[in-house]
Order: structure tokens, then C-alpha cells, then sequence
């Protein structure tokens, strides 16, 4: 569960954040912008498939984007493969939907990738990508044989070759660390597309598109047994003390914290590492997928988490206007800060990503296309049988 900041810490924390912004942050007239797709979408047969080409289309079409390269997708299989919330399978509520990733996958193949490479780091998962789909009860083949060349990559794990890592700089100097150590797979690509769940999160107050990148860190470096001069040979855990509440630093290959005096509270480290991923590893196609999700929480081990059927998608180009118009969706204001929702415990991870500069979170600055935000809302709070906000929390960190 999340712990109340202090207002030593928080003031502690505003100061570190200044001195790693040197720059003032850039004015919301004068930030990125780019079109958002919304459709509604009951089901996860023809119709979406339908959908989300038309919803391609509607933002300038895929084959300007990929055809002809090497597109990274990073999908969303947050906790273990075994976890259900009640009888859903992890597809319904907190994982990608396979639907949707095989839909996927073949709308990149059919706009001319020439290779699709699908990523993700399973927590605690010391085997192969496909190896954790086929636990979760996935089809693999059905991925397989959606476009003509697709790749699976653990991103938790070294990148076979010479370089297992990679290293990317924040723009700015960074908000939480001032680079990162990635797999190799988050290099080699030409595009980076995301496609993940709607949802809220105990600890960020939502997990969108953005907070998707959150899971690009390998777990063998900032996971909670990584070594601390090496990485640790296998994946263990999550990012719970290095990244979550910082009682100790990555491995040593990694650079450490900016600023080891800031707050120890995840709902201020999460929202930054995010924003400096976001910005560190740009996302060029986001596509979230709330056909049926879950509200109250990230995952089935939090308390007061229920199944719901929201019925929308939601793509574009920016992460933080895809971001700030599925918040509107979810009955939420994309303006809002910390104390407010969905932030009640936590800094705003939309606010600190337009402080590097990634995007505007301002509706008026948006082209919403397609279905208008007022039809597709759907309240994630009014979801009956939640906790308070303020009181609910998750058993673990994600």
C-alpha cells in the first residue's frame, strides 16, 4: 500500500525535480500535439479488427509509419502469468488482450513491416516470451501467423550478442535517473509502438500508454535481487526497491539516482521514471484497448479491484494526448495534480511528461477524431464494489 508523503519529502522532491530540469518547462502552447482516435468497441472478434484499421486510417494510416521497417510492439503481461482477477482471463482484465495484439500484429504485417519484433519482461520470468504466453493459455501461432516475420524478445533478460544493453539518456538531465539500461531490442527498431489495458494504478493513479514503458526496465538490473555490480543472471520480482521505493540503487553498470535525498514514495518515482522512459525511448504509435478491463487498480492483487466492460479504443502518435484524452474517457481531467483524481496519492505522470516536452495534456490542444469523448465515457469510479482511493492500496508493488 501506498505510503502519505511527507511534506519534507515533497518539498525535498520539488527541489530535486528543478535541479534536474534546468530548463523551464516548455510553455503548453508550444508543446507536441497530435490527432487521438477514439471508436467505441463492444467485442473482440471482426469488429475490432475493423476498428482499429479505420482508427489507423483516421490518424494518416500505418504504412507511413512502418512499412518497410523494423517495428518494437510492447505489449503489457503485468504480475505473474497465473494470476486471474475471479474466473476473467488475464486477457479480459490486466493483461494485453490477445485479440488486440494478434489484430495488431497483423495490421503492421499488412501496412508493410518488414519485421515485428513483440517485447515485454515478465516479471519473476526466467525463459523464453513465448514460453510466458503459452502459460497464460495464449495461442502463440495465431501471433505467429499474423504478419511474415515476427520476433519474440524477454526483455528482462541480456539481448543475444555483444550488446545485451543499451543505454539511453533522458532528455533534460532526467526527472528520477538520468538514463537507463535497456535490452538491446529497444534500439534496434525503427518504430515503438505500445498496446496495453486502461486502467488505474495503485501507485501512478492510471497505467496508459506512458506507463507502459515502465515495464522497458529489465528486471536484472532494476529488479529486487538484480546484482549489484552485475546483472543478476535471471529475472526476480519487480522493481519494488529500486525503482518504487529506492532503499537501494540499480546495478552498478547503470547510472544511479539523481538525487538519492528525494522522496522514498512510490507515488512520486513511479511517475518520474515513466516520464523518463517516455522521453528517453520515444513511443511513435500508442493503441489502448478498454473493451473490457478492469476498474480499481493495475492488477487482480489489488484490493477492490473489479471487472468492468468500458467498450472503447483509444491510438495516436503522442503518448500523452492518447494518454490525456483516455483519461477524459475514464471520467477523469487530464489537468489534474497531485491530490486530485485519478492522483489523489501521487504525482501526475501526464503533467511531468509535458515538462520534458513529450506532449500536451490540454484537451483544447487535441484533435479528437471519430467518437467524441462525451459518447464514449465511461466512469472508472462509479465501477460498483471499489474502495476508496485514499484507503484501497495493492498487496505488492507492480
Amino acid at each position: 500500500m501506498n505510503q502519505p508523503i511527507k511534506r519534507r519529502e515533497f518539498l525535498t522532491g520539488l527541489t530535486a525535480a528543478g535541479a534536474a530540469l534546468a530548463l523551464p518547462a516548455p510553455s503548453r502552447g508550444s508543446l507536441p500535439t497530435a490527432p487521438v482516435a477514439v471508436a467505441k468497441c463492444n467485442t473482440y472478434g471482426r469488429e475490432m479488427v475493423a476498428t482499429l484499421e479505420r482508427m489507423f486510417d483516421q490518424i494518416g494510416g500505418l504504412g507511413r509509419l512502418v512499412k518497410n521497417k523494423t517495428v518494437a510492439l510492447k505489449i503489457n503481461m503485468t504480475g505473474d502469468t497465473w494470476q486471474r482477477l475471479g474466473f476473467h482471463p488475464a486477457g479480459a482484465t490486466h493483461f494485453t488482450h490477445p485479440a488486440t495484439l494478434g489484430a495488431t500484429v497483423h495490421l503492421l504485417g499488412k501496412a508493410g513491416a518488414r519485421r515485428i519484433r513483440i517485447l515485454e519482461g515478465p516479471i519473476a520470468w526466467g525463459e523464453s516470451l513465448e514460453e510466458a504466453m503459452y502459460n497464460t493459455g495464449w495461442d502463440v501461432s495465431t501471433f505467429t501467423n499474423a504478419a511474415p516475420k515476427v520476433e519474440y524478445v524477454n526483455t528482462n533478460l541480456p539481448y543475444p550478442g555483444k550488446k545485451p544493453y543499451i543505454r539511453v539518456e533522458v532528455p533534460k538531465g532526467g526527472l528520477l535517473f538520468p538514463a537507463y539500461l535497456l535490452n538491446t531490442a529497444y534500439e534496434e527498431c525503427d518504430v515503438f509502438v505500445t498496446l496495453t489495458k486502461v486502467k488505474e494504478h495503485a501507485t501512478a493513479g492510471i497505467t496508459l500508454s506512458m506507463k507502459n514503458s515502465f515495464g522497458i526496465t529489465p528486471c536484472t538490473i532494476y529488479g529486487d535481487r538484480a546484482g549489484e555490480d552485475e546483472p543478476y543472471p535471471v529475472p526476480y520480482g519487480g522493481r519494488g526497491s529500486i525503482v518504487h521505493y529506492g532503499s537501494r540503487q540499480p546495478t552498478k553498470i547503470a547510472p544511479p539516482e539523481l538525487n538519492p535525498n528525494s522522496p522514498r514514495q512510490g507515488g512520486y518515482r513511479v511517475p518520474r521514471c515513466t516520464a523518463d522512459l517516455c522521453a528517453a525511448r520515444p513511443i511513435h504509435l500508442a493503441i489502448l484497448d478498454a473493451i473490457e478491463s478492469m476498474a480499481g487498480g493495475e492488477g487482480p492483487w489489488v484490493r477492490g479491484s473489479r471487472y468492468c466492460r468500458p467498450g472503447f479504443l483509444t491510438v495516436g502518435t503522442n503518448c500523452v494526448t492518447v494518454d490525456a484524452v483516455t483519461m477524459a474517457i475514464m471520467g477523469f481531467d487530464p489537468m489534474a495534480d497531485r491530490g486530485k483524481p485519478p492522483f489523489e496519492n501521487c504525482d501526475s505522470t501526464l503533467k511531468l511528461a509535458e515538462d520534458l516536452g513529450i506532449g500536451t495534456r490540454d484537451l483544447n490542444q487535441i484533435e479528437v477524431i471519430g467518437t467524441p469523448i462525451a459518447e464514449a465515457r465511461f466512469d472508472f469510479r462509479a465501477v460498483p464494489g471499489g474502495l476508496s482511493p485514499r484507503t484501497g492500496g495493492a498487496d505488492r508493488p507492480s
